[in-house]
């Protein structure tokens, strides 16, 4: 794991679409040429018609002049008129013709003027209309480059954004949920916080190997996990027993105490401190186990005697405090119930082994040993944690987390001690339930914590789940989440592997690593940044932590390729190339209860307060989302914050993993914007507004006038059999 683009301020619980840039809609069509105006021959032909109609009373006129005039000379060649008549004869057909020969050649005159207008009228129209379809060809090409920039944000934006938790919150509490999604929710939450130089303890009561993908991932990325599995490992767990006379006392009867929430450990927390004065020194389980016998009265104690578990004296003393008589069957009665508890615990570190520093510790519980047996080691490993920390010194929020899975399974009081060690000394702490019983409904979200609700199957939980939430909310799910949710099978529910009985051979290497120091005047001394440093007593406090912060592996490809989220998710994707950037909505549900009972396995409402009110996030805890190229691990507020959307052309997305999308790592680089130091991906200046179109016009001719290629798709054809109106 690499420190890379994780930070190690920020708890990540999962991811969320959303799509800054909206869908550019159709494509623009290209603009339909008007009908270009043309000289219309029917009219210049009625033009004609109209004028020759006006000049034939001028055409009869001309004729009768001429048939006159002939007359006249054949009048005077005959001798009938004498010269003077014959001349004022043809001057007057002459006259007459002359005026009519004018007005026919005034008409044609004017049917040319008229044409000729007509012929002006229309060059102007057809003008106008190419000089009309040159601004629609430039309207249309900068629609189409504004089209084709909206389309390439569209298609190449960021898609899922890391959600993390503020700063002021201590606690996330799960409720609900199966086992398929609590393992994606562990490996989401511990996998960046291991990649970060921080430290993870999982408590595992859920009985179904949860954390396998965490483990894997941590295997495949240079982290050696420390495993143990209760109870075929209890010899192996030193957890508590190291504590003294008093604090054991507190931790036994927390841990086995009975009656539900009004459980009172006062009664047994004073036999087992009378006991444990008894024994002295650094009393063993067995020990504390064999005291409680010779005090009920249960077997022959020198049987206990000769296994050296406790001596002649130590029996008498035990035997003395409280006597024989009827008057103490009250106290011998619970030393019983005590005895029959502890017997399952009886085995606690009785074989110790040395174990190196790991960063990551799981302790779990076998499905395959007895119910009120793991009840009892839940609560004893719960109970000795809380103490642990308890004694700790406060360090940096989330530094260590803790995960508890089947925290229902605990008492209210049980629970109530560990939220406030956690909160106490900065531990981040993950609440798993997988019900809702009365005890967990009254603390759901109580403090400063965040509400993660997965699938609720059991119909009450999910009304109460729905109430807290508010039914007149409304969520979409994506089809990512629903195909991979749905695909993900068999990947829980095996049983752990212990890694304690090979602990010798199990190493760390580190590349580098960071110290705090802290003294005090009075307590304890811990070596170790957790609750699992060896604890030595006294006087004073000086502690010296170091962690490492990197190692040679990355997280993403350990998800990828360890991960059962991780493979599926890679499967899903190759099996449909488009589910990486689909932009396709699975469905959009209203909080109710029947919606919450059909969740995908990793879907969770999360639900926290913040500076602005309360917030409600709808999130996917698939781990194996970090390997997609539209994802990133900066929240949606500060995409937006960074780069708000333009009302133009926009660059195609720089994240994470930009690089993914031109298939080379390596030009990641080159993509715009810089890395800052926490390993967040700056995405550069904002890209311009798309400019101003009657302050810039666009010529959509080139140098040599000549027209470009159609852009966009033809425009609808002509119906020929459509009549013009």
């Amino acid at each position: 794991m690499t420190a890379g683009p994780f930070r190690a301020d920020r708890v990540y619980l999962g991811w969320q679409h959303a799509l800054v840039h909206p869908a550019p809609g159709p494509r623009p069509r290209r603009p339909v040429p008007p009908e270009q105006e043309q000289l219309n021959q029917g009219w210049v032909a009625a033009q004609r018609r109209e004028e020759n109609l006006l000049s034939r009373p001028l055409k009869l006129a001309i004729g009768c002049c001429a048939a006159i005039a002939a007359l006249v000379v054949a009048l005077a060649v005959i001798g009938v008129l004498n010269t003077a008549l014959t001349v004022v004869g043809l001057a007057a057909a002459l006259a007459w013709a002359a005026i009519s020969g004018r007005g026919i050649w005034r008409g044609e005159q004017e049917l040319r003027g008229r044409i000729t207008q007509e012929e002006q009228r229309v060059a102007r129209a057809r003008a106008a209309q190419s000089s009309q379809l040159v601004g629609w060809h430039e309207e249309h090409a900068r629609r189409w480059r504004d089209w084709q920039a909206r389309e390439r944000a569209f298609g190449g934006q960021l898609q899922w954004y890391a959600v993390a938790l503020p700063g002021e919150i201590d606690r996330v509490d799960v409720a609900g949920g199966t086992l398929s999604g609590w393992s994606a929710m562990l490996t989401m939450m511990a996998g960046p916080r291991l990649a970060a130089g921080g430290e993870v303890t999982v408590l595992d009561l859920s009985e179904g190997a949860v954390a396998q993908d965490l483990l894997a991932v941590a295997r495949g990325t240079g982290i050696d996990p420390l495993v143990w599995v209760l109870p075929a490992d209890l010899p192996r767990l030193e957890l508590g027993t190291s504590l003294p006379g008093e604090a054991l006392a507190d931790v036994l009867a927390i841990s086995v105490a009975t009656g539900g929430e009004r459980a009172d450990p006062t009664h047994d927390y004073a036999i087992l401190e009378r006991i444990l004065g008894v024994i002295g020194g650094e009393a063993s389980i067995a020990q504390v186990a064999a005291g409680l016998r010779a005090l009920a009265q249960v077997g022959d104690p020198r049987e206990d005697i000769g296994r050296g578990l406790i001596t002649a004296a130590q029996l008498e003393k035990i035997t003395g405090h409280y006597g024989r008589g009827a008057a103490d069957r009250v106290v011998i009665e619970r030393a019983w119930a005590l005895e029959a508890k502890l017997r399952t615990l009886e085995t606690l570190g009785s074989a110790p082994v040395s174990l190196p520093h790991s960063r990551l510790r799981v302790i779990a519980t076998d499905r395959m040993a007895g119910v009120a047996g793991n009840t009892v080691l839940g609560t004893y490993v719960t109970v000795a944690l809380t103490h642990l920390l308890r004694q700790a010194p406060q360090g940096q929020p989330w530094r260590h987390t803790l995960c508890l899975t089947g925290a229902e399974k605990l008492r209210g009081d049980v629970l109530d001690r560990l939220c406030d060690a956690c909160e106490a000394t900065g531990t981040g702490l993950v609440l798993a339930y997988r019900s809702l019983p009365g005890h967990v409904k009254e603390r759901l979200g109580r403090g400063n914590a965040a509400v993660a609700f997965m699938r609720l199957g059991n119909a009450e939980d999910a009304k109460v789940a729905s109430e807290q939430i508010g039914t007149e909310h409304r969520f979409e799910l994506t089809q990512l989440t629903d195909t991979v949710g749905t695909s993900v099978t068999g990947t829980v529910g095996d049983s752990y592997t212990s890694t304690i009985g090979a602990a010798d051979s199990v190493s760390v290497s580190t590349s580098a690593s960071e110290t705090a120091g802290r003294s005090r005047g009075s307590g304890h001394s811990r070596a170790g940044a957790g609750p699992f440093g060896e604890y030595t007593g006294s006087g004073s406090r000086d502690s010296s932590r170091s962690w490492g912060t990197s190692e040679t592996e990355s997280i993403t490809e350990g998800i990828t390729l360890s991960s059962a989220w991780g493979v599926n998710t890679s499967r899903a994707i190759g099996a449909n190339s488009s589910l990486a950037r689909t932009t396709q909505r699975s469905r959009e549900f209203l909080v109710e209860q029947h919606e919450l009972q059909q969740l995908p396995p990793s879907a969770m409402i999360v639900s926290y307060a913040s500076a602005s009110g309360r917030r409600l996030v709808m999130v996917d805890a698939n781990p194996g989302i970090l390997t997609l190229p539209t994802a990133t691990l900066r929240s949606l507020e500060e995409v937006r914050d960074a780069a708000p959307m333009a009302a133009g052309p926009a660059a195609a997305h720089v994240g994470a993993f930009a690089a993914w999308d031109i298939g080379d790592a390596e030009d990641a680089g080159d993509a715009g914007g810089t890395s800052d130091e926490s390993g967040a991906w700056d995405p550069g200046p904002a890209p311009p507004p798309t400019r101003d179109p009657a302050a810039a016009p666009v010529s959509w001719r080139d140098a040599e006038e000549k027209l470009p290629p159609n852009l966009g798709p033809p425009p609808e054809p002509l119906d020929w059999r459509k009549r013009r109106k």
